[in-house]
C-alpha cells in the first residue's frame, strides 16, 4: 500500500515538473521557436524536398523530356549496377577506405586528447592544440598538393630516404596501388586529428577530479590514470561519435582519391562518389538515372549502418542514438 501512494506521489511530481506546450509558454519562448523554425524549414527545402528526385533511378532519365517524359524501366538501374564489375569494385574501395578512416581517426584523436590533457604547462598545450586543429581549414585542394608535392620522385619524402640510404632511386609512391590506402588514410590523420580531438578534450574536462585523486591516493601513475580513469570517462563520448559516424562509412572522400588518383592506381583510387559522377556528370555517360540509382544505395546502407550499431549498442547497454 505504501508502495502504491510513493509511485504515485512520483509520477504526479514527474507531471507537475514535466513542461507543457501552451499558448502562453508559446507567447514567451516565441524567438527560440523562431529560430528552430528556420533550422527545420532550411532542413526540409535542402534535405527532403529533393528526395523527390529519386524518382528518376527508376526511370531511364532524359534531361530534355524531364521526369514527367523520361520512360519507366523499374529497377533495370539496381540490376545494371550489381551486375557491373566495376560498381563491386568502388564498393569495395569506398568501403576499405572508409573503415580505415574511421578506426585511425578514432583511436588517433583519443589518444591525442589524452596524452595533450597531460600536458602542465597551459601555453605548450594550447600551442599544440592550435598547431594540431589548423589543417582542418585548409581545403582539400591545397592539402592533395602538399601531399603530392611531398611523395613525388623530387619530393621531400624520397629526398630524405635517398640521403639515408634506404633508397637508391626515387620510389614512385603515388603509382603504388599498394600505398594507396594507406595515403589516403595518413592525409585523413594528418588534416583532421587536431579537430576531431577538440570535442574529447571537452569531454576529459567534464570527468569527476575526485576519481583522479581516488586514484593518486590508491598510487596509480599516470598511465594508470589515463586507462581507469579517463578512457571509462570517455566512453559515452566515444559511442556516440562511433554511432554517427557509421554512416559515414561510404563517404570515404571524394577529393582526395579524384586529384591523387590515376592510371596507374585507378582500381584503388575510385570510390561510389567518382563513379556517381563519372555516369551522371560526365558528357560520354550523361546517365543520370544510374548515378542516382548508386547514391540510393549509398543512403541505404548508411542509414543501415547507424541502425545496426545502435541496435547492437542498445543491447549491450552503451550510450546510443535513439
Amino acid at each position: 500500500m505504501e508502495n502504491s501512494i510513493v509511485k504515485s506521489k512520483r509520477v504526479k511530481e514527474v507531471d507537475i515538473n514535466k513542461p507543457k506546450l501552451t499558448a502562453k509558454e508559446f507567447k514567451r519562448q516565441w524567438i527560440l521557436v523562431a529560430i528552430s523554425a528556420v533550422y527545420v524549414i532550411y532542413g526540409i527545402i535542402f534535405y527532403y524536398l529533393p528526395l523527390a528526385g529519386w524518382i528518376i533511378a527508376f526511370q531511364n532519365f532524359v534531361f530534355a523530356k524531364g521526369i514527367g517524359g523520361s520512360k519507366w524501366v523499374g529497377i533495370d538501374k539496381f540490376k545494371f549496377l550489381f551486375s557491373d564489375k566495376t560498381f563491386l569494385m568502388v564498393i569495395r574501395n569506398t568501403f576499405v577506405m572508409g573503415v580505415l578512416n574511421l578506426f585511425f581517426s578514432t583511436i588517433v584523436a583519443i589518444a591525442f586528447a589524452i596524452l595533450l590533457n597531460e600536458v602542465r604547462n597551459k601555453y605548450f598545450k594550447k600551442s599544440i592544440q592550435t598547431i594540431s586543429y589548423m589543417p582542418h581549414f585548409l581545403s582539400w585542394i591545397i592539402v592533395v598538393a602538399i601531399v603530392h608535392d611531398a611523395l613525388t620522385s623530387t619530393g621531400i619524402i624520397n629526398d630524405i630516404l635517398l640521403r639515408l640510404g634506404i633508397l637508391k632511386a626515387p620510389y614512385a609512391f603515388l603509382g603504388d596501388p599498394k600505398l594507396f590506402w594507406g595515403i589516403v588514410t595518413l592525409s585523413h590523420l594528418w588534416k583532421e586529428t587536431g579537430w576531431n580531438a577538440i570535442i574529447y578534450l571537452a569531454a576529459i574536462t567534464s570527468i569527476d577530479p575526485c576519481l583522479y585523486e581516488s586514484a593518486s591516493i590508491d598510487g596509480a601513475g599516470r598511465f594508470q590514470k589515463m586507462r581507469y580513469v579517463t578512457l571509462p570517462g570517455l566512453r559515452p563520448t566515444i559511442m556516440i561519435l562511433l554511432l554517427m559516424n557509421m554512416g559515414n562509412v561510404l563517404n570515404a572522400g571524394f577529393e582526395l582519391q579524384y586529384l591523387l588518383g590515376n592510371g596507374l592506381v585507378q582500381n584503388v583510387s575510385r570510390t561510389i562518389d567518382i563513379y556517381i559522377l563519372d555516369w551522371a556528370l560526365d558528357a560520354r555517360n550523361m546517365d543520370y538515372s544510374l548515378g542516382t540509382a548508386a547514391g540510393i544505395f549509398k543512403t541505404v546502407v548508411s542509414m543501415t549502418f547507424i541502425v545496426v550499431s545502435n541496435y547492437i549498442a542498445k543491447k549491450k547497454g552503451d550510450e546510443r542514438l535513439f
